[in-house]
């Protein structure tokens, strides 16, 4: 079986090397790279399961690595960063992290979260077809129409035009001026579960983090 493999962007030479030896022995097959130039030229040009980003990064900031490689690609990405504040969280979602730890970081923890993320990336490879399709007006789920509102319609076409990208309740309700609020978008995003089967505490598409906003990934 091939070893996954982790590109490591994180320019504290002590702290990549830790983690280097750690996922090394993990069994995982591992690339450092210190600076965000050369973490999207690798990105480019090699192939990986997942990356670990730190936001700190000497020639960029790290958020504007995520979102070049957000434009491009939907690989797993875990933000690691010494920020514990939660409007650092929130960007780092909205702009398309799909998991975000801080520093100090416990070894095995993020060795589960690693998992975790390429597990759900795996699920997603094994699909052969679009679940949702937007046609015009109208959105398909497994082929079927849905039978949605006009809000109902707009917030998931938003949410599918964002695939795999937080958006926060306050982009959402700013976005669309037909929601009077964020209860009312609460309540909308139930019913649209509703109609695509999705179980709101164990969501397979239509998923809530928590805190923060909606996104759909599958």
């Amino acid at each position: 079986m091939r070893k996954k493999k982790i590109l490591l962007v994180e320019d504290d030479e002590l702290a990549a090397e830790i983690l280097y030896t750690y996922f090394i022995d993990c069994d995982f097959e591992v690339k450092t790279v210190f600076t965000a130039t050369d973490g999207y030229s690798h990105i480019k040009n090699e192939h990986y399961d997942i990356i670990i980003l730190d936001i700190n990064l000497p020639d960029f900031n790290g958020f504007e690595l995520l979102k070049n490689i957000r434009k491009e690609s939907s690989l797993p990405i875990i933000i690691t960063s010494a920020y514990s504040d939660t409007k650092i969280k929130v960007t780092a979602f909205k702009f398309g992290a799909d998991d975000y730890m801080v520093k100090p970081l416990d070894l095995e923890e993020l060795e589960a979260r690693i998992w975790v993320q390429l597990g759900k990336a795996s699920d997603m490879k094994m699909e052969t077809k679009e679940l949702f399709t937007l046609k015009g007006s109208e959105i398909y789920f497994q082929d079927k129409l849905l039978e949605l509102t006009t809000i109902e319609f707009e917030i998931l076409a938003m949410l599918l035009q964002h695939k795999n990208q937080t958006l926060t309740r306050e982009e959402l309700v700013s976005s669309l001026s037909s929601l009077s609020s964020q209860r009312s978008l609460d309540n909308h995003i139930k019913n649209i579960r509703k109609k695509i089967g999705d179980n709101g505490s164990h969501a397979n598409y239509l998923k809530t983090e928590y805190g923060i906003g909606y996104k759909i990934t599958y």
